[in-house]
């Protein structure tokens, strides 16, 4: 029988809600700034068609009970984005549950989450990656986060202007909440987010947290609320910022190689990449985090 504590099914329930909500304003967003793409850089040979729009897709988990929604995009300013949403009551393997909290009491869990991952057209909008999840076995707790990876080397500073304005939107939401969570979760995302066969970092960093439980659900979960705020707040801010800034076949080149360092950190190390796979969850969501074009030298 399992013991899965019994109001957990309803904080399901609001999370799967909140997160549904979420990815709804921002895909509505996303949509906005296609639109308002200047048509003399998003246009003509490079983009001849009408500015994008979000295709929802339902999908039904194939093990236990659940699935999603994703959110699939292809634009003149967005060359590609997903936005997905997914929930579950599942059983983890014998493998995955020697390395979740409370699972070695009872295998059972219950899940709901947001991911999502932007790759704009131009090399000078920066690629933007944020989730964040609600998790429950014989424990609960959340996890997510958000980072920025400018394309070009000039931006790839963090004290860049995309990348302060990116973490001063993060830090506020820490902040309201507890004065030492953002310098232990962009210490976190520094680390995570790391390549160590390349020996750099994939990008500007954000934060990163996981398991995060303080012992007050409506704490944490306000918490998880304000991050997803945040992106929604500073991610269209950097956007406009940069869109109307032409670029060359330099910069072209030079973001396509950048994306080749988004793939090989998804592929080698993103928990989110295995843990999506080991769950059962949906292969066309997991892998829409893949950039459409790329180059390696």
């Amino acid at each position: 029988m399992s013991i899965l504590p019994p109001d957990v099914l309803a904080r399901r329930d609001r999370a799967k809600a909140w997160f549904e909500s979420l990815q709804q304003r921002i895909c509505a967003e996303l949509e906005r700034l296609e639109d308002e793409a200047p048509p003399e850089l998003y246009s003509g040979d490079l983009y001849p068609d009408e500015p994008g729009r979000f295709d929802f897709r339902p999908w039904t988990r194939e093990t236990g009970v659940g699935g999603g929604i994703g959110g699939f995009f292809s634009g003149r300013l967005f060359e590609k984005a997903g936005v997905h949403t997914s929930a579950a009551t599942a059983t983890f393997s014998p493998e995955m549950a020697k390395t979740m909290p409370g699972a070695d009491k009872d295998p059972s869990y219950v899940s709901a989450s947001i991911s999502l991952i932007v790759h704009p057209r131009s090399p000078r909008v920066p690629t933007v990656h944020m989730n964040t999840r609600f998790l429950s076995t014989a424990e609960s707790w959340f996890g997510g986060g958000a980072d920025l990876t400018p394309m070009l080397d000039e931006q790839r500073s963090q004290q860049a202007d995309d990348a302060v304005l990116f973490h001063a939107a993060l830090q506020g939401a820490c902040d309201a909440f507890d004065p030492d969570w953002y310098g232990k979760y962009k210490a976190w995302c520094d680390e995570y987010f790391f390549l160590p066969h390349r020996g750099e970092t994939r990008g500007v960093g954000g934060i990163f947290y996981d398991r995060h439980n303080s012992g007050d659900f409506e704490r944490d979960f306000a918490f998880t609320r304000a991050v997803g705020e945040a992106f929604l707040e500073v991610y269209p801010k950097i956007v406009r910022h940069r869109m109307s800034e032409p670029w060359t076949d330099d910069d072209r080149a030079e973001q396509l190689l950048r994306r080749g360092r988004y793939v090989e950190f998804n592929l080698l190390y993103d928990r989110g990449t295995m843990f999506g796979l080991k769950a059962g969850g949906n292969i066309e969501t997991i892998l829409s985090s893949m950039p459409p074009m790329v180059a390696w030298k």
